[in-house]
This record gives structure tokens, sequence and C-alpha cells, in this order.
């Protein structure tokens, strides 16, 4: 919806379902396993470790690995910079680890949270989670603009305010004029599709983390895993109440810590 905006606002009227169709299958591209480097460092912002990080990790990669059974060399290893107890999911062949649990946790319990970023790959439809985070890309822009915006309003609440309000009259004048206009409601959901599309991907991101940590305890990583959780929210937990993060971030791709540890509990005590 995104692009077809753009075609429309650059008259591009003959060649919108072109660009469309060539957005649409670019998504092969993501699939392709020499592209999982590219979307590692320019979408998700991850970066290789060291030397030292990989002496670090490679005794831990190694024994998960061979209890997943699966090559450890078909699978990278990338750094997240950020306090989360585990990584994003990155798909592909890409296994991250955040700065947090590479510098905070024993060997134990690292080997914990690289058997939980696995399991995305062993039971997650990581090809899935990758074509939804190349076709986010238009979305992850225009959110950028809308935080710039969102700022300038703050700076100069003169220009910042009459810019955003002028967008959100056109954006709810498009709705409302295909509303009038149109006899299906097909376009008025099209318009509206950026709201609520999202909140769908972020439902997805939160399966497939509870199915990753599922994943981790029938490795035999989920008392250390509960371990890593207790820790991380003991550390933080000043933190959240000092920001007002004492409520679930519904927004977030991942569940929150607390309902991850509930979940955890529930699947391991017929065990």
């Amino acid at each position: 919806m995104i692009i077809y905006w753009i075609c429309q606002a650059f008259d591009l009227y003959e060649g919108t379902w072109v660009l469309i169709s060539l957005w649409v299958l670019s998504g092969a591209i993501v699939v392709w396993q020499g592209f999982d480097g590219l979307v590692a460092r320019y979408l998700l912002g991850l970066r290789q470790p060291t030397m030292v990080e990989v002496q670090r990790l490679a005794p831990s990669w190694m024994t998960v690995a061979s209890r997943a059974g699966v090559d450890p060399h078909r699978y990278t290893i990338w750094i997240e910079a950020g306090e989360n107890a585990t990584g994003s999911g990155a798909g592909g062949y890409t296994v991250t680890v955040t700065g947090w649990a590479l510098y905070t946790l024993p060997p134990s319990h690292l080997e914990a949270v690289l058997a939980q970023d696995l399991a995305t790959h062993l039971r997650g439809r990581t090809w899935l989670s990758r074509l939804a985070l190349w076709y986010s890309v238009p979305t992850r822009i225009v959110a950028l603009v809308v935080r710039l915006l969102l700022r300038l309003s703050r700076t100069v609440p003169a220009v910042g305010c009459t810019i955003v309000g002028f967008l959100m009259i056109s954006y709810f004048g498009f709705i409302l004029a295909s509303l009038i206009f149109y006899d299906s409601l097909l376009v008025p959901l099209l318009f509206l599709s950026p709201l609520f599309a999202p909140l769908l991907f972020i439902g997805a991101g939160k399966l497939v983390e509870r199915m990753a940590d599922r994943a981790a305890v029938d490795l035999g990583y989920g008392r250390r895993l509960l371990e890593v959780f207790y820790g991380w929210q003991a550390q933080h937990q000043e933190t959240a109440r000092r920001i007002g993060l004492t409520q679930p971030d519904w927004m977030n791709g991942q569940p929150s810590v607390a309902e991850r540890i509930r979940a955890i509990e529930v699947y391991l005590s017929p065990r």
C-alpha cells in the first residue's frame, strides 16, 4: 500500500502494478542464504563478534549445536546491541545473542540463550519471518519519518504540529473519500492496512518466540532459561519501574519476560 501511494504521488499510474510486482518478487532475494549478512548488518543492525567474543561463544555454541544435532558451521552468530535477555529472530542461518547475555551470563546460561535462538530456526518458519522483515522496510521508513515529525513538533511546535496535522487530515480524508466514492470496502481496508497490519506481525513474532522457548525446553534448557529470565528480571526491574514499563509492551515483537517465565513454568510442570 505504501509503494502504491508513492507511485501515485509521482504519477506513475502505468507502472504502479509493475513496481508492486517487482517488490513482491524481490522477497525471493532475502530468502537466499547468501543474503544473511546484509540482512543482519543493515536491516537488523547486528555486528559480527570480535575474536575474544568468538572464543567466549564457541564452546557454548558447539555444545548447543551438538545437542540439537545440527552442523555448527552452517550458522553464523551475530551480536545484537541491547539489554534484552534473548536476541531477536533474524531468520535464515543467523543466530543472534545480545550484548547483555554475552557479557553477563556464565557459559551454562549462555548455552540456554543460544539454544533458544537456535530453536527459532528448528521450530519456527524462519523464511516467513525473513520475508516479513523485508516487506516491512517501507513501513519502517514511514515510521522513521513519523518519529522525526513528532520530534519536530516538540522542538518547533508551530511547524511540526502544522505538518503532522496536515498529514493526518490528508490520510483520513483519503479514507473518507474511498468510503464515499467506492462501492467496495476493499479500498478503505487497504488504506487502513498500515494501521492494523503491524499488529499481525507483532502477534506472529510473539508466537514464534513462545514456540522457540518450548523448543529450548525440549532440548533440556528449560531450567537454565528460567534462571536467565529471572536474573534479567531482577537486574532490570528497577529500570523498568523507573521508566514506566511495568506493563507488557504490546508493540514489542517479543512477549514480556514475565509472560515467558509463566509459559515455560506451565510447560515444565507436567515434566
